[in-house]
């Protein structure tokens, strides 16, 4: 036989295997199904319009729906008026297979409720809202030129105290032919579907118009590889160097709302944060600001550099000026305050094959709690460094470093030396400057 009729036969072969299961009859192979759980359905429906049509029989998934309700309880069951009994036998608007993954989000979403309830005393936010995140991803979506949408699925992320580190690397085009970046939270129901992406549902968080961030891109340093161009203070773009190939973007986000922002918006509207009173502050404006209480924290993108937290903060109302309300955290003059880092101040970076690091560059996150306890200033930024020649202190080399943050809310001013022997890093300043704008508008105040 020759080797092209070999190839004949085998080929034949393989189609007959592959459509054996087709040829069976249809109650025989809708009961073979029946037997599946919805992670090996919703894989099925990826081998062919066949099988699709035939894993998403209606019936499959009221009897799977069926299932789902027999292992929860029925009390939980009747509290959410969306999900059917079980004696109910009509078919809901959106279909039976729709309908169970709405009803697995919605028992999820309860689940996270409940978590976001035991609140830390250092930060003021959900302890747990790390663990809960992790059940969250995020996508960019980059739009051309012509409108040719592309998404990028996430590269790595790394959590933090108060803030988690995303990155995205692959085949990006030039920068110059992006004409709009987008970020949702996509959050997915918990099936297994090896190699397959479970079904969820997006929420829009934030767009970025490439023509108009390009004109004020900000050089944000360089190492021999790579260039990094700062297109919001929250979001950094890495490019081949000489080049305007994007090698990767790593954006930071503060927890303050951010499960929210990635779950509860559409995928073309952002989630909005309701309205909430202005809490009454029975204190003679008179007298300041006190009570306050500060969480900081300085991290690259993979490790953390310092975490501190910093109570009873206060400023008197002859203290405030220009428009800024000083509280001060670190005084240089008490070198009891200072507080020591954990290794350099640098930001590492990585794609598929290659890896560096950026020095004198990190990311901030600040949480700024009132008097309440409750979050009343929160941000996450990347943040570099500054040498100031004049020496702070004969207990420390004559190298100072500057970190400073502005934006419409205040200001962060941090001062680091190095030790002279040991080459340790100190935080030995550290006064947050809040807008008095934004403290009238929050208390109603006339600071």
């Amino acid at each position: 036989m020759s080797a092209s009729k070999r190839f004949q036969g085998a080929n034949t072969l393989s189609r007959y295997h592959q459509n054996f299961l087709e040829r069976l009859p249809s109650e025989i192979l809708h009961k073979i199904l029946s037997y599946l759980d919805a992670a090996t359905l919703i894989c099925i429906g990826h081998v062919s319009k066949s099988f699709y049509q035939r894993a998403n029989d209606e019936a499959l998934w009221r009897n799977i729906y069926r299932r789902l309700l027999n292992k929860k309880s029925i009390n939980m069951v009747r509290k959410m008026h969306e999900i059917y009994t079980l004696e109910s036998q009509a078919q809901p608007v959106d279909g039976w297979k729709l309908h169970y993954i709405r009803t697995r989000d919605a028992w999820a979403r309860k689940k996270w409720r409940t978590h976001l309830g035991v609140i830390s005393r250092h930060t003021g936010l959900p302890s747990h809202t790390d663990q809960i995140l992790r059940n969250i991803t995020w996508e960019l979506t980059a739009t051309d030129r012509s409108n040719r949408e592309t998404t990028y699925d996430l590269s790595f992320l790394r959590f933090f105290d108060t803030s988690v580190v995303l990155c995205w690397y692959g085949n990006w085009p030039d920068y110059h032919h992006i004409s709009t970046i987008q970020l949702h939270g996509v959050r997915r129901i918990a099936l297994t579907c090896p190699g397959l992406k479970a079904p969820g549902w997006r929420s829009f968080m934030e767009m970025i118009d490439m023509e108009t961030v390009t004109k004020g891109m900000q050089d944000y340093g360089q190492d021999q590889v790579i260039e990094l161009k700062l297109l919001k203070p929250h979001i950094v773009m890495g490019l081949w160097k000489g080049q305007h190939h994007i090698a990767f973007v790593i954006i930071t986000l503060h927890f303050h709302k951010l499960l929210e922002r990635s779950t509860q918006g559409s995928s073309v509207w952002p989630y909005v944060d309701p309205v909430v009173q202005p809490p009454f502050d029975d204190i003679d404006p008179d007298y300041g600001l006190h009570g306050y209480h500060l969480h900081i924290v300085l991290h690259s993108s993979e490790y953390q550099i310092m975490s501190e937290c910093f109570p009873q903060l206060f400023c008197h109302r002859d203290q405030i000026c220009n428009g800024l309300v000083r509280l001060t955290a670190i005084d240089g003059t008490f070198f009891w305050q200072h507080k020591p880092l954990s290794g350099d101040i640098t930001l590492p970076w990585k794609c598929e094959a290659l890896q560096g690091q950026i020095k004198d560059r990190c990311f901030m996150t600040l949480t700024l709690l009132d008097e309440f306890n409750k979050p009343f200033w929160c941000f996450s930024s990347s943040v570099s460094t500054k040498c100031k020649e004049m020496p702070f202190s004969v207990l420390y080399a004559t190298e100072q470093f500057l970190i400073h943050y502005q934006d419409s809310d205040g200001e962060v001013m941090m001062t680091i030396v190095q030790g002279e022997k040991e080459k340790q890093l100190y935080l030995v300043n550290l006064a947050v400057y809040v807008s008095t704008g934004k403290l009238n508008k929050y208390f109603g105040k006339d600071y």
